[in-house]
């Protein structure tokens, strides 16, 4: 015994340095191989800084860079307080209160999520436009004529802020409400034996405890401001983003659209640093393993009719009237797109999502089945690096793939040129290739998390089996850890699948001459202020977005812990009952 508990402290570098670091494994090799392919746009746009600023980055500075910036801080404020205002309350109400209608505003509430922020944009404008039915209405009804009267601007930055607000709100209210189904019943018992009514329950104790998620959800959504194109640009107001289109391809001046873009990456990564140091300046811990039904504070009177229309509101705003309108628009101008060319389209549009899809999760595949099977601080910093492009905006990503393609086509044909005398022409850069190595890029973080997921989920004893009868790690993956994650594998296709059919800066780009999207399409007509014949496209946008909705809605509904043991009594296989999940750190209180 001794002299097994002395062989013991022997082995535990392993724990840390896995398969010794002057032989790295296979798998940590590849792990480290494609996360430095995939940072290579992020390296290309920081080493921008370094370079000697030009007139045209003087210009910039001079003139637009300040306005920039100060319109990019309102919108961040402004959406920043929208998306706080409505996601924090509605998740409370549905999490913990009974009001007519709660079972559906729970996952209706999720509904803008398919609604990309542009799109909305463009509807907004048909209707409250001069020339649109609500004002016309208003012409008709009042007697009044152009000018006699005072109507919102939609096309300002005001409009901006509450087209971003009603569309990102979800990202705040989905992780707010998981964090409150996560919640102990104890902490809030108690509360309420010391005399706390639900209000004051809510303030001192359930939105403390939630704060994490509430900073997290706030952080996304704000980076998808700084992330935004199709909006700005159609409302025309100065950002990072129409600033980067409009060096690149107004001023034709990639080095200034680079470090443009440099700067709005370091908002982005302000913002990750902040949203990391508000979690370690205060930490709050359930103190409770007891997980019940949560209590239902039932609501009457007006106190009813008001949290119906908290949730109705949003709904309302950020679907369903753009979703009726789209429709409206479609039915009016189906000429526009029942025919082979917007057949072509869409197929355009599903044949890139679903090719980017399948190379994403390919890639999230061998990453988080490296860090299974050689585990340690390389193979770890390797995956987080190769999942960091979800957090860069599109058009970054866009400049810095266009920038070193560009770069090596043009080396590589004038080599061909001096040696054989032929040109090569475009190989990399204006091709389908480089859409979907940003496409990649942006949103391997998305089936990257999926899919650590539903790997961890799997027990090591398994792989131990399939070792004991002679499979090799890439024999264990396809034959044993492939079936069991199947859905898993399917959901991160269909989450990729989703993102690249909304994305707008990156396809509009680095897209091939000639070729076209559903979302490049909807811009191109809503930029000709065609927005009814956008609608179609718009619109098939919408429906395909519906569909990781409908998942997140299944998933959260499930998230409690100890929900998989309530519904399976409920059923009647209590024999087959598991223990109650308890998250972690909650033990030991």
């Amino acid at each position: 015994m001794i002299t097994e508990a002395a062989s013991q402290p022997a082995q535990a570098p392993r724990s840390w340095l896995p398969g010794r670091l002057a032989r790295p494994g296979i798998w940590q090799i590849t792990a480290v191989t494609v996360a430095l392919v995939l940072a290579l746009p992020v390296l290309v746009i920081f080493a921008h800084v370094f370079i000697p600023s030009g007139e045209v980055w003087s210009h910039l500075r001079e003139t637009m860079l300040g306005e920039y910036v100060a319109n990019s801080l309102l919108l961040l404020f402004g959406v920043g307080v929208g998306v706080l205002v409505i996601g924090v309350p509605v998740a409370w109400l549905v999490s913990v209160c009974e009001f007519p209608g709660r079972r559906v505003f729970q996952w209706a509430l999720m509904l803008p999520l398919a609604m990309p922020a542009y799109i909305i944009a463009y509807t907004y404008t048909g209707m409250l436009d001069f020339a649109g039915p609500v004002q016309t209405l208003f012409r008709e009804l009042t007697g009044l004529g152009f000018g006699e009267y005072w109507f919102p601007e939609i096309r300002s930055l005001t409009g901006a802020m509450l087209m971003l607000t009603l569309v990102l709100y979800p990202y705040v209210y989905l992780l707010t409400r998981a964090a409150f189904l996560e919640q102990s019943v104890c902490v809030l018992e108690v509360s309420r034996t010391l005399g706390s009514g639900p209000y004051a329950s809510f303030l001192r104790v359930a939105l403390p405890l939630a704060r994490p998620a509430v900073i997290a959800g706030l952080t996304l959504a704000l980076m998808e401001v700084l992330a935004d194109y199709g909006t700005v640009a159609y409302f025309g107001i100065p950002t990072f983003t129409t600033g980067i289109f409009r060096t690149w391809y107004g001023l034709a001046d990639p080095a200034a659209a680079a470090q443009l873009a440099a700067v709005l990456l370091s908002f982005v990564f302000v913002l990750i640093l902040l949203e990391r140091w508000s979690r370690m300046r205060a930490r709050f811990h359930h103190t409770s393993s007891r997980y019940s039904n949560l209590p239902r504070y039932r609501l009457r009177g007006w106190k009813a009719s008001a949290a119906v229309a908290a949730c109705l509101l949003p709904v309302l705003l950020g679907f369903l009237i753009p979703a009726m309108q789209l429709s409206i628009w479609a039915v009016r101008t189906r000429e526009h797109w029942m025919n082979p060319d917007f057949a072509q389209l869409v197929f355009n549009t599903f044949y890139l999502a679903a090719m980017a899809a399948a190379i994403a999760v390919t890639l999230a595949l061998v990453l988080a089945y490296a860090r299974r099977m050689q585990g340690g601080p390389i193979t770890a910093i390797a995956v987080r690096v190769a999942g960091l492009g979800y957090a860069v905006p599109g058009t970054v990503i866009a400049i810095g793939v266009m920038l070193p393609f560009a770069w090596f086509d043009n080396t590589f044909d004038s080599l061909m040129r001096d040696w054989l005398g032929i040109s090569t022409g475009l190989l990399l850069s204006g091709t389908l290739f480089a859409l979907l190595f940003a496409y990649v890029v942006r949103f391997l973080a998305v089936s990257l998390q999926t899919v650590e997921a539903g790997l961890g989920k799997i027990k090591p004893s398994m792989d131990d089996a399939a070792r004991s009868l002679g499979v090799r790690p890439l024999g264990t993956l396809t034959r044993v850890h492939l079936p069991i994650m199947r859905g898993t594998l399917l959901t991160a296709l269909l989450l990729v699948f989703v993102d690249v059919l909304k994305e707008l800066p990156a396809t509009l780009i680095l897209r091939p001459f000639d070729f076209n999207t559903l979302a490049v399409r909807a811009f191109e007509l809503a930029g000709d202020e065609r927005l009814a014949e956008s609608s179609s496209a718009a619109l098939a946008i919408v429906l395909v977005g519906l569909l990781p909705v409908i998942l997140l809605s299944l998933t959260i509904e499930r998230s409690r812990p100890g929900q998989r043991q309530r519904m399976r009594r409920r059923n009647g296989d209590s024999a087959r009952t598991e223990p109650i999940a308890v998250p972690a750190g909650t033990r030991g209180a």
